[in-house]
């Protein structure tokens, strides 16, 4: 049998610890096994912003998904704090925001927020491991997952 080589991207990407806040217990377990499927293998799951917050705090993830409706805290709140200069060690923690719809003012609001790509639902395996590559790829794969990524939200936005 040959052994099949991994790109750095694929070695990164199998590496990365990724958040998921999600208050839907069903989307929270259906977003796990899509980043099971793309390698990711270190994932923690949180259910309302306020503990991700926390968690974003205490666990220092790689990447944050997160949900546009979250309960005590929305997913645009949370990305403003997160954002917010003092607020954190690691402000510039890539996130991705997801929501049922893709109005207009969402997107925008999203993109002025400093969310690094913007998903509708339903996400499939390959758009979001895509979307994860790409935002690891533009921190440059040199960087160790867990290090400081000062990235402009602008070149990375997606949808």
């Amino acid at each position: 049998m040959r052994k099949t080589l991994t790109s750095p991207v694929e070695a990164l990407t199998g590496s990365i610890r990724v958040l998921i806040a999600e208050d839907n217990q069903y989307l929270r377990k259906l977003i796990r096994n899509l980043l099971v499927n793309v390698g990711i293998k270190k994932i923690d799951e949180v259910g309302d912003g306020l503990a991700g917050f926390e968690a974003i705090k205490n666990l220092e993830p790689d990447i944050v998904i997160v949900d546009w409706e979250l309960p005590l805290l929305s997913g645009s709140e949370l990305v403003r704090i997160v954002r917010t200069p003092g607020m954190l060690a690691r402000r510039s923690v890539p996130i991705i925001m997801f929501g049922a719809s893709a109005e207009r003012w969402r997107i925008a609001e999203a993109k002025r927020l400093g969310v690094d790509a913007y998903l509708t639902m339903p996400i499939s395996a390959k758009t979001l491991h895509d979307r994860i590559v790409s935002i690891l790829v533009k921190a440059g794969t040199s960087v160790a997952p867990g290090g400081d990524r000062d990235q402009d939200p602008n070149k990375l936005f997606m949808i």
